[in-house]
């Protein structure tokens, strides 16, 4: 009977051993779940983001304003009835003071 139990025991303590420290046991399963749920996090990004360009893509079939808005931000082109203006920000002048002939280097001749 001693025998009987030392070797149930035996065979807990190696199924335990597989089950917490072996490459395929717990630590895997954690690390598998840390893995589903970083991929499920992703594949809800890349459907909202697939979501805004099929709407995107449905504005530009449907209506003239979203064509019309991409023309005027990435094309630059304005309609027949508009007049352009483009404001341009003044030149910054460099704070360099001019030389005076009393701050000017001297030469020296040397041979």
């Amino acid at each position: 009977m001693k025998w009987l139990v030392a070797l149930l025991f035996v065979i807990v303590l190696a199924t335990q051993y597989r089950l917490w420290l072996s490459r395929d046991g717990v630590s895997e399963v954690l690390q598998l779940r840390e893995s589903v749920a970083s991929q499920r996090a992703e594949n809800e990004r890349l459907t909202q983001r697939n979501q805004q360009l099929a709407a995107e893509v449905r504005d530009l079939k449907q209506g003239y304003t979203a064509l019309e808005e991409r023309a005027r931000s990435e094309l630059g082109m304005i309609a027949g009835n508009e007049t352009f203006f483009q404001v341009v920000p003044p030149e910054q002048t460099p704070n360099v003071t001019p030389a005076t002939p009393d701050k000017l280097p001297t030469r020296t001749a040397s041979r």
